[in-house]
């Protein structure tokens, strides 16, 4: 059975408290601090001590580091991070991650400010701490075994932050650009709940957002929050657990509607539309309509959080006058990409694992045709390789 790990955040979800309840789901805080000593970040100590808030015990992880502010006064750069985490000893699927982690608030920091993404500097988040809370959080989750991980709906604040860049409304800018295609739900309350720190996490591992899934619950951990609430324990609840079937489910959402007046060329452009908007397919299929009108049924298949955005491009883009929505609940493969080396280049291929086996092997499309511009080589022999590089021609 594959192992499960679900993030509650009712109050929120910041780098160190991912940290904190990952530690007290049992990963060793001394295996945890060799490991990030392996980053040369100075005389810094890290700490791991019990805490309650109100009335719920769990793992305070804090990091002190007296000497980066006199050597990173303004933090660090984005170039300057890279270097430090992939010149470093640690695991490569901690480098990865976290690489990955920093690579999502660059990308957000670079759009918010109109740079490039290399002359990205962080202020807050080049600091020791923030960059110990997601190295920290990535050799956790490998520590537990790299499960799969969901992460409950996501709430933020009404409030005010002050950041390097001045006086800003919650959600952050670099946090709501993080979460740009989750549904957040805004509440009455004048904190920070979610720091880009804890919203990059969330997206680099979670498969979904949503209720938790349906597992055999083994451990539960709890990271304490810096900040004392007066109406519920400020702690990130971590749920380890394995899964009770041999392959994924999840909802997904249907969104139908029926055409017979719109001419083929806006019909195309409205399937390229959705498709950019994110949705997981579109069909048509063609239908007998009243009055003997042949036309065709529009459906979309998309993640809960992008049903407004579908809706309203069908509703702008296409002739409806309404459409028809319906939950489907969706039976998969667990997924997994690898990169196989051919004599065409490297190939990315996507495996589908059945209770651990792999029972499906598929090279990536957009890998492949890069690789059959470049050489020349019809995409089928580019196909052929790439299972061959794999074992499964």
């Amino acid at each position: 059975m594959t192992r499960t790990l679900y993030l509650d955040c009712f109050s929120g979800i910041s780098g160190d408290m991912a940290v904190g309840a990952l530690c007290d789901l049992g990963v060793e805080s001394g295996k945890l601090e060799a490991e990030l000593r392996k980053l040369s970040l100075g005389e810094t100590r890290f700490e791991f001590e019990r805490q309650s808030r109100r009335g719920i015990s769990g793992t305070k992880f804090g990091v002190c580091a007296a000497e980066d502010g006199q050597r990173h006064p303004h933090g660090r750069s984005y170039e300057q991070i890279r270097d430090l985490i992939g010149g470093s000893a640690l695991s490569a699927f901690v480098r990865r991650r976290s690489l990955a982690i920093f690579e999502r608030i660059a990308m957000a920091e670079a759009k918010i400010h109109g740079v490039p993404l290399e002359t990205v500097g962080f202020h807050e988040v080049g600091a020791v701490d923030s960059i110990a809370d997601i190295v920290g959080a990535c050799v956790a989750l490998e520590l537990l075994g790299q499960p799969r991980v969901f992460v409950s709906p996501l709430r933020e604040g009404r409030g005010w932050i002050d950041c390097a860049h001045g006086r800003f409304p919650l959600p952050a800018p670099a946090t709501l650009e993080i979460l740009r295609g989750v549904e957040v739900e805004q509440v009455n309350e004048s904190w920070e709940s979610i720091t880009p720190t804890g919203a990059a996490i969330a997206r680099e591992f979670a498969e979904s957002f949503g209720s938790m899934p349906r597992m055999e619950i083994e451990r539960i951990g709890y990271g304490i929050g810096t900040r004392d609430l007066e109406k519920r324990p400020n702690v990130l609840r971590a749920v380890l657990g394995r899964a009770t079937k041999d392959f994924e489910t999840d909802t997904v959402i249907e969104i139908e509607t029926n055409l017979d007046d719109l001419s083929p060329e806006l019909t195309g452009a409205a399937l390229e539309k959705l498709l950019a908007l994110g949705a997981l397919d579109v069909t048509l299929t063609p239908v007998q309509m009243k009055k003997n009108r042949p036309g065709v049924r529009l459906a979309v298949l998309c993640e809960p959080a992008l049903e407004t955005e579908i809706v309203r491009a069908l509703l702008t883009e296409t002739s409806a006058f309404g459409v028809r929505r319906g939950e489907k609940r969706r039976y998969k493969l667990e997924r997994r990409f690898e990169k196989v080396q051919t004599e065409f280049g490297e190939i990315a291929i996507k495996l589908g694992l059945l209770d651990g086996a792999v029972v499906q092997v598929a090279p990536e499309f957009e890998s492949c045709r890069a690789a059959s511009e470049q050489s020349g080589q019809p995409l089928r022999v580019i196909y052929q390789a790439a299972l061959a590089a794999r074992g499964k021609a």
